[in-house]
């Protein structure tokens, strides 16, 4: 993605480092059966994944339909190629060709695809209608989009802390602030039917963790919702959104989430729906 008049992106706040690397994976393996149960295509069948980033999704995705051939594409070669390895790492015999492309500007074909996968893009795109709407372009009609998003916003967590919640609204502030929108799993719906989607079918998939499932408790309350809160420390310090002591209650607080007594949920939002057979032009 080389010019703002062609992008739709927003910039990736968590950045590209072997931490957010190994973050991803933790995340994708410890919501592997929530995020991807019921989405299995079939042999033959030709799946788009967009975003595919560091390969995270791609090898459950891959596990799930080992017949279906897979075309993965990210904006990011470094991710790309983390992806590949990840892949020859966990999943060598799956079907998998890579793509270094803008996803609004994709280099395939019209009506290419069967089935179009996209989990946790869109929260990190300035213009997600606009990219759901392209992806029509490649999808053959009455071919399925799954799209997976989250919404911090659903975060609830015992022992209530102010502070917890204020870095938890600082990491919402500064994706919005780069274009993104930690908040958009609640905007599924209406984002797939501006966009001309038909069929539109949203359900909750919810996360809860508390002593009791220890899996949980550190697959994703610590590894995978708080490691993304504290990866942002210096731009919330930087942007004057807290100070270093607020921020630093804040993360002990989160943290007490994970302890003995703590509980903590959160609300994925998983939508499928199907691209109709005419190319009627969306709204805007």
């Amino acid at each position: 993605m080389t010019s703002p008049e062609a992008r739709a992106t927003a910039g990736y706040l968590h950045g590209y480092s072997e931490r957010e690397a190994a973050r991803l994976g933790d995340q994708a393996d410890t919501l592997a059966a929530l995020v991807h149960a019921g989405t299995a295509y079939p042999t033959g069948s030709r799946v788009l994944e967009i975003g595919c980033g560091v390969g995270a999704q791609t090898v459950h995705l891959a596990q799930a339909s080992p017949g279906a051939h897979i075309t993965a594409v990210d904006h990011s070669a470094v991710s790309l190629a983390q992806a590949r390895a990840r892949i020859a790492a966990h999943a060598p015999a799956a079907n998998v060709e890579w793509y270094h492309a803008d996803l609004v500007d994709l280099p395939f074909s019209h009506a290419q695809f069967d089935h179009v996968f996209v989990c946790f893009v869109l929260e990190h795109l300035s213009d997600p209608r606009r990219v759901l709407a392209a992806l029509r372009h490649v999808l053959r009609p009455k071919g399925t989009i799954t799209v997976i998003e989250g919404d911090h916003g659903s975060a609830l967590f015992h022992p209530a802390s102010e502070y917890a919640r204020a870095v938890i609204e600082c990491q919402v502030q500064l994706q919005s602030a780069v274009g993104g929108n930690a908040l958009i799993g609640r905007q599924l719906q209406p984002l797939l039917a501006r966009a001309g989607y038909d069929d539109i079918v949203v359900r909750p998939r919810t996360v809860y963790a508390d002593q009791t499932r220890p899996a949980l408790v550190d697959g994703f309350t610590r590894n995978t919702f708080i490691a993304m809160v504290e990866s942002v420390r210096d731009e919330a310090l930087t942007a004057g959104l807290t100070t270093a002591a607020h921020w630093d209650r804040g993360i002990t607080d989160l943290h007490r989430t994970a302890q003995a007594n703590g509980t903590f949920h959160y609300t994925f939002f998983k939508a499928v729906a199907v691209n109709p057979s005419n190319d009627a032009t969306v709204g805007p």
